[in-house]
């Protein structure tokens, strides 16, 4: 699958679980990692853990397995590595403090500033 089918499979997941405040973030060109992050929002331990695990499933059945998961038995933030897309799910209050959005639209010399920054406090 394309990794632009594969994002919009994923936002249709996301969007059928009632993730909040979806936000689509191409990466090519910035990371080798991925090209799409999706960062979400849920409303509780139990409605993140319940759409990384309805993104994990519904992409398993789709042919698209996970590579990797992280943080979906804790529920305050989860990642699914689906190789070409990296699914964020997280409360909004850990959203808010990360700021992945803001960090990934930023030029790679003004994102290795703000690391550094944030790791020197």
């Amino acid at each position: 699958m394309q990794a632009e089918q594969l994002r919009d499979q994923t936002v249709a997941i996301l969007e059928d679980m009632k993730a909040l405040d979806l936000n689509v973030i191409d990466v090519r060109g910035k990371t080798s990692i991925t090209d799409f992050m999706i960062i979400a929002s849920g409303t509780s331990d139990r409605h993140v853990k319940s759409i990384a695990e309805a993104v994990v499933f519904k992409s398993k059945q789709a042919g698209e397995a996970p590579i990797g998961t992280e943080g979906v038995t804790d529920g305050e933030w989860a990642l699914v590595d689906l190789n070409g897309v990296v699914v964020h799910i997280m409360h909004p209050r850990v959203r808010d403090f990360y700021q992945l959005e803001r960090l990934w639209r930023m030029d790679p010399e003004q994102a290795e500033k703000v690391l550094q920054e944030s790791t020197q406090q």
